[in-house]
Parts: C-alpha cells; structure tokens; sequence
C-alpha cells in the first residue's frame, strides 16, 4: 500500500466515524423503538408487522414509504411463510437501502472527482433557517479544500440580513462573491455571478436564493427568471438545483420538499443537522417520496461535517 492509498483510506475512515457520530441519536431511537416491537417475539406476525408500522412512522420515514416497506415485508412472509425477528434486521436494511438508491447521475460522487461541467453550478434554494448559509459556506469550504476554484452569488436579496452573511462566510472560506446588497434583482445577481465566473475561469459557482417570497407563483416565477438568465451564458445551468432542508423538522421537512419541488425542478436535496436530532429517518421518506436524491448530509458545525451523500454507508452505519 503507498503513501497515498493510506492518506486516503484514513480521510475515508475519518468520514465514516464523523457519520457515525453524527447518527447516533438516530440510531439509538430508532433500534430502542425497533427492539420494542419485536421484544418476546420469535418470528414476525401481524403483532411485529404493526408495532414495526408504528416504529417507522415515529422515526419520521413517513407514512406512504413505512406502507411501502410493511407491504415488501409482507410479500416475504407470503412467499417465505416464515420470517424470524433475527432476519429482519438484514430485511430492513436491503428495503431501506433499495429506497435510497437512485440512478446514476452526472453529479461528481466525492469533491474531489472530475466535474461534468465548468463552471459546475450550483443553484441553492431553501426556507430561512434550515442552515441554507452555512451549508453552502461548507460546500464552498469543501470544492476549494478539493483544489477548486469557487465562486459565490448572493441572489438572496430578500433581506439584508442574508447578504451579510454569505459576505461573511465569503470572507472566512477565503472565496471571491458578487453581491449587490438588498433589494437587488435576483436574477441580474446570478447573470452577474456566472459571468464573473466566466471571465475568472472558477470550477464552482454556488447561488442563493431567497428562502421566502410572499407566495408560490412568486418563488416559481423568481427562480425560472433566475434559471433563464443564467442559461444565457451557460445554458445547461443550474447543474444542481439544492433543497436545503433541516432533518430535525421531521414532517415539516417534509411539506417544504413538497413545496419547492412543485415550484421549481430540485434535482438534489442536502439534510442539515442530523447530528443534533433523532429524526434521520426523515431521509428514507423525503427520498422515495420525491424522487430526488439526497446529495449532501450535515453531521455537525466543522466545515468538513458537510459529506456528499453515500446510501450504502448511511445504511451500513445506521444498521451497524
């Protein structure tokens, strides 16, 4: 083994301690409910069908995707006509990981793989407070520490407030912004953005956008100017369209992926937070529900607690 193959084997494991930690509050809800529903029990009945129902729902996965999983179980006891509770942890993990997995994309799989497009861009939206800001100083954080070259849009000009703190997290990420404060066209910021971008040559250009308008029509009507603008300079733009969402609101996460996949095309959802709650089954849900993969996960406040989304490893940590 070289030099190298241990620097990266020991980032690897490194991530993979960071999203075990980081849902371990997950992990212990959900196998406390989970030994609940099977304690006394031997084989899996309608009793463990429906206390597992109850068990899932609870973790937040969801009501349509937890049917979905008890009608995949139930297809197995049909066909098996035995199941016993100690096969179920293996059943459970193949359904859950067969309902995260989604097809192949042109998204870079690490930071640090070759990008489908240049500049790649990244087109951010989401409600305040979800940690949309932060998350995208992580991404920043994370391009540029892979050897990118960022570039940053404040197309929040909502408030000012949102402004200001890009401009700050521009500032600490050490990345070039193009903002132009309050008030300002959304759209002419991201038109401004990309041609920046352009002419600097940048690998990554991530855009905010307003986390609320006065109604839906608004929200939709303001992201397709924003989309068609960018089009004019690069015209398969936004490559990614981000939800941010925060994993700790449950449900409530749920309406607002609702909400923003009927306004707009979100091809890519990043879940913040999930160190801080028990509510990671959220994941499953919003990812069968929507059809859109999730491609970023928040396990905590370091700029490297921001990963790239591996269904494979989520499992394997939550089931471990």
């Amino acid at each position: 083994m070289g030099l190298f193959d241990f620097k990266r084997k020991s980032k690897e494991e490194e991530e993979r301690a960071t999203l075990d930690s980081g849902l371990a509050k997950t992990k212990e809800s959900f196998f406390q409910k989970l030994t609940k529903s099977i304690l006394g029990k031997s084989t899996v009945d309608d009793d463990v069908l429906d206390n597992l129902e109850e068990t899932l729902i609870t973790s937040d996965v969801g009501v349509d995707t937890t049917l979905k999983v008890i009608d995949k179980l139930q297809d197995r006891i049909r066909r098996d006509k035995y199941i016993s509770t100690t096969e179920l942890n293996a059943i459970l993990r193949a359904e859950i990981a067969q309902l995260l997995r989604r097809p192949q994309n042109d998204m870079p799989a690490t930071f640090d793989a070759p990008l489908p497009a240049k500049p790649y861009v990244i087109l951010v939206v989401g409600v305040n407070g979800v940690g949309k800001t932060t998350t995208i100083a992580k991404l920043a954080y994370r391009y540029k520490a892979a050897g990118r070259s960022v570039m940053l849009g404040a197309a929040d000009t909502f408030r000012a407030a949102a402004v200001e703190q890009l401009m700050l997290w521009a500032d600490r990420v050490d990345v070039p912004i193009v903002q132009q404060g309050m008030g300002a066209d959304p759209a002419s910021v991201a038109y401004d953005t990309l041609q920046s971008a352009l002419a600097k040559g940048s690998d990554v250009v991530i855009i905010d956008t307003a986390g609320r308008l006065h109604n839906k029509v608004g929200l939709m009507n303001e992201l397709t100017k924003i989309r068609r603008v960018m089009q004019k300079l690069v015209p398969d733009a936004p490559h990614e369209t981000l939800l941010v969402l925060d994993a700790s609101t449950g449900q409530n996460a749920v309406e607002q992926a609702r909400q923003f996949t009927a306004a707009t095309d979100v091809n890519a959802l990043a879940l913040t937070k999930l160190d801080g709650t028990a509510k990671g089954g959220v994941i499953i849900g919003i990812s069968d529900q929507f059809q859109v993969p999730v491609r970023y996960i928040g396990l905590g406040e370091k700029m490297t607690d921001l990963q790239i989304f591996n269904p494979d490893d989520f499992v394997d940590s939550l089931f471990n």
